[in-house]
């Protein structure tokens, strides 16, 4: 009869990438959320044709470049399902990266048309037509917004991408911006045209805003920031493994919603290298396991009087006749 911890070690890690499952899920979203928004805009354009509010202008021009965001990110998606190849050995998972400063671009080219539009109407102000039907499309927006905020921040959580969480918060930010059209809408009952552009200014100021916090979270990955959070628990749990006395160095870094991880770790020196080999397979498959998110992870294993990346660079030297150097 097997023993059980064979049956345990049965089953096998990346041997099916599990980018696919999520990336299929995110497609899903992605759709879902272009179909959501692109209703919604394309009512909210009508509003705007019949009414000529500005401030509903602003929301519904962001509500279609949120809309055009799901592109970028539905095209990231499909290339993260291909395998890595001998040139992309890492696989494609950079693409949502890329996707990212897209959807930053979008974001960022709305907040210029909605602010043009807006000044313009302070400059050329007028009254309002049919305020009580932008009042109707406001909470229109509202809605649609919010419908998109919810699928985007529970499939993101789900699959661990922090791109569509990030995109959902930005989506539910949006829902409580539509609703602020209702002051236009307010106004404008209340004989006061000029609130519809303040409104309308407003919105801008608010999508400025979230262009800096996208730029800075897409940078940041591009830049292979990570939450030391993150890594301080991959140090957790490698430290924990059977065999493992210390963990000397961590290194991660995000390929779209899949971490990647390196982990030097410290082991006695008198153990074989079958026995070394075999505490690193279990260092792996406890990371694995413990950090869902986790695509890969490489652990190097070290004796615990030479643990540490010190003991692996190259002193400086002379040879072939070249100037003293070293090699890292």
């Amino acid at each position: 009869m097997p023993h059980p911890h064979d049956r345990r070690q049965r089953h096998t890690h990346s041997a099916v990438d599990p980018s696919i499952a999520t990336t299929s899920e995110g497609l899903r979203a992605v759709s879902w959320s272009f179909a959501i928004l692109a209703v919604t805009a394309a009512l909210q354009l009508v509003v705007v044709w019949l009414s000529g509010s500005v401030a509903l202008l602003a929301d519904t021009v962001h509500n279609f470049g949120d809309a055009a965001t799901a592109i970028p990110l539905g095209i990231a998606f499909l290339l993260a399902r291909r395998a890595p190849s001998p040139r992309f050995t890492y696989g494609y998972g950079r693409a949502e990266d890329l996707a990212g400063l897209v959807v930053v671009g979008i974001i960022l080219t709305s907040a210029i048309v909605a602010g043009y539009e807006a000044i313009d109407r302070l400059l050329h102000p007028r009254l309002l037509a049919h305020p009580w039907v932008v009042l109707a499309a406001a909470v229109l927006g509202f809605l649609g917004n919010e419908a998109v905020a919810r699928l985007r921040i529970r499939v993101g959580r789900r699959i661990h991408s922090a791109a569509l969480v990030a995109d959902g918060h930005h989506a539910r930010i949006d829902a409580w911006t539509s609703l602020a059209v209702l002051a236009g809408a307010v106004g404008a009952i209340a004989g006061l045209p000029l609130v519809d552009p303040i409104v309308g200014l407003a919105i801008t100021a608010a999508i400025a805003r979230i262009v800096w916090q996208s730029a800075t979270l897409v940078l940041g990955r591009l830049l292979d920031g990570v939450d030391p959070a993150t890594v301080e628990e991959i140090r957790h749990t490698a430290s924990h493994a059977p065999g493992v006395e210390a963990v000397s160095e961590v290194r991660a870094r995000w390929s779209g919603h899949r971490l990647h991880a390196e982990v030097n770790v410290a082991v006695g020196p008198e153990l074989s290298v079958s026995e070394g080999h075999a505490i690193a397979v279990e260092t792996r498959h406890r990371l694995l396991h413990g950090l869902p998110f986790l695509l890969q992870a490489i652990v190097h294993v070290d004796p615990t009087t030479e643990a540490g990346e010190r003991h692996h660079a190259v002193v400086d030297h002379a040879h072939d006749g070249l100037p003293a150097h070293s090699h890292g």
